[in-house]
């Protein structure tokens, strides 16, 4: 595994990997010296209980020092494939806005589109009025083949998947 930071999600539990490590560690120092006490006294029933309970412990720690690691790859796997995914829907997008011939403003306008936004959303987050908004939107389905939001959605997500 490469050096990174750690994601902050990861914190927590591995402080409490930490706690439980030196409270494994406790239990193995006590039941050392309690057996090394009661050695030559021939009782050491408590002790191997607390030899017990301290190698339970350890393989807690163990266990959940993999799942924490396994749970931070998979997240870093997510994340990369997540990455991939957005530059490949950007890439897609800026394909298709230059074969359509979009103007800057119809892309502007498609991508909001595309992210569910209606017209009123869209004239409010442009500062244009809605009645720009529907034009250019007609417009943008006319060179993309299409009649409606859900179609223009529906091209990018036919190609995705």
């Amino acid at each position: 595994m490469t050096s990174q930071a750690l994601p902050k999600e990861a914190v927590a539990p591995l402080a409490i990997v930490a706690i439980q490590l030196a409270a494994a560690l406790y239990f193995v120092i006590d039941g050392v010296a309690d057996w090394l006490e009661l050695a030559g006294k021939g009782s050491l029933g408590e002790v191997l209980l607390e030899c017990l309970v301290a190698v339970a412990l350890f393989l807690a720690v163990g266990l959940g020092g993999y799942v924490l690691r396994k749970t931070l790859q998979r997240s870093a796997r997510q994340e990369q494939a997540l990455g991939i995914a957005r530059g490949a829907l950007s890439d897609l997008l800026k394909a298709r806005f230059a074969q359509w011939r979009l103007t800057p403003s119809e892309a502007d306008i498609a991508t909001f589109a595309l992210k569910g936004c209606n017209i009123a959303e869209i004239a409010r987050l442009r500062d244009a009025k809605e009645g720009t908004v529907r034009s250019q939107l007609s417009q943008v389905y006319a060179k993309a083949g299409v009649t409606s939001q859900a179609m223009l959605m529906a091209l990018f997500l036919d190609e995705l998947v």
